[in-house]
């Protein structure tokens, strides 16, 4: 984008900002700080403070006005000559089955320029919003999910699709309330209308998924009630377990078993938050179940390895809050180190906000314990991962700050 078209969506912004505020020139030019015949600077790249000033008169986010501003033409969006809404849906898929996730968010964007039905473009949102899931980018996805849902899909699979991956968006950015009010609904709503379809069945598998890990999570969030929550998150992760290992058996996934594994460890968590089982027992069970991780004659990716990653945050959990002393450093360690390990293989984000959250909450035990903050050393590898969580999680930028803040960075080698 050129200086020129920066320009004018500055003077749009403006005359929307006059209009609300019901300003003259003069008005305006006092509130942004310019002079009246000069809204805005002659490079059409106005400065921060600017930014700041403009957000104010509009009641808009700051990042709201920029992308305004900027708002980049995406050009490779463009579809090309001849090509099929199928044909695009096709290659977004292929993106996905790749990890071409950037790929994938570029052939969305066309499909949408070329849908002309509410079902074609609730799928190109679909498509989107599992493009921006594979980057981390879980703001954009829930974003993109939606603006499916806005379009009313008469598609009742890909309508449940977008329901319960809307759910999951907002268990992933911790909206832990509003993920299982929408798990919960999505699952008293297929109880009237019991699933037939492959995807439908899925869809139901996963409500119950997300369900279970946000009350999981509430358990945490929410001592007092932490029983009430453990038992819930046992019914919904016990249901999702069976449905996805009948799924994985009927239609041979792999994949779907991976998901009932996470179940599998979850419901280790909530039986101990039970007393239904011995805390040093769950971790056990948990820290071996890594040892089929480091099988190099059967080599794990995808939703399998990441089951694991998840142990670990179910095993950190545990840790934090039924062990102490040597056996609580210990198990972190392991749970931790195996854990950034898995994140690191499938680039996830999700799994690193939870680790570096753990690693946060570990320290300020043993601060609490020492009467003193105790060192905290990190590299520059490790600074730039938690800027780019930062980034990804609204609800982890305070962690996020106090982190860097508080530990000494090292040149990483």
């Amino acid at each position: 984008m050129n200086s020129s078209d920066r320009k004018l969506n500055q003077e749009h912004l403006l005359y929307l900002a006059s209009l609300y505020k019901g300003l003259n020139r003069k008005e305006l030019g006092a509130a942004l700080g310019r002079d009246p015949t000069k809204l805005f600077p002659p490079t059409g790249n106005p400065k921060l403070d600017y930014l700041v000033k403009l957000s104010e008169l509009l009641d808009w986010p700051i990042g709201d006005v920029a992308m305004a501003i900027w708002n980049a033409e995406r050009t490779n969006s463009e579809p090309g000559l001849g090509e099929t809404f199928e044909a695009l849906n096709d290659s977004a898929r292929e993106s996905h089955r790749k990890g071409e996730f950037a790929k994938m968010v570029h052939i969305a964007e066309r499909m949408t320029a070329i849908a002309t039905t509410p079902d074609q473009r609730a799928m190109a949102a679909h498509r989107e919003s599992g493009g921006w899931d594979g980057l981390g980018r879980y703001v954009n996805q829930l974003d993109a999910v939606r603006r499916g849902l806005r379009e009313n899909p008469t598609n009742q699979d890909l309508r449940l699709l977008l329901q319960v991956n809307l759910a999951n968006a907002y268990y992933t950015l911790w909206y832990l309330f509003e993920a299982r009010a929408m798990a919960k609904d999505l699952i008293d709503a297929l109880v009237t209308s019991p699933p037939e379809t492959r995807g439908a069945r899925a869809a139901q598998a996963f409500a119950h998924y997300v369900l279970g890990n946000a009350c999981l999570r509430l358990g945490t969030e929410e001592p007092e009630g932490s029983e009430s929550w453990a038992n819930a998150a046992i019914e919904s992760l016990s249901k999702s377990r069976d449905m996805y290992l009948v799924l994985a058996d009927q239609y041979d996934s792999d994949p779907w078993r991976g998901i009932a594994n996470t179940c599998t460890g979850g419901l280790l968590e909530a039986e101990v938050e039970l007393r239904l089982r011995d805390p040093k027992e769950a971790v056990k069970i948990l820290s071996d179940g890594l040892d089929t991780v480091t099988d190099t004659d059967n080599p794990m990716f995808g939703d399998r390895l990441e089951s694991y990653g998840w142990w670990c945050i179910f095993g950190c959990s545990i840790t934090l809050r039924h062990l102490s002393g040597s056996d609580l450093q210990r198990s972190m360690a392991v749970f931790t180190n195996k854990g950034y390990e898995i994140a690191d293989k499938l680039n996830n984000w999700a799994m690193r906000e939870r680790l570096f959250t753990m690693e946060f909450l570990q320290r300020q035990r043993l601060n609490d314990l020492a009467g003193f903050s105790v060192d905290w050393t990190i590299d520059n590898e490790e600074v730039k991962l938690i800027v780019g969580t930062m980034g990804r999680f609204p609800m982890f930028r305070n962690t996020g700050w106090q982190i860097l803040q508080t530990a000494t960075v090292v040149g990483s080698h």
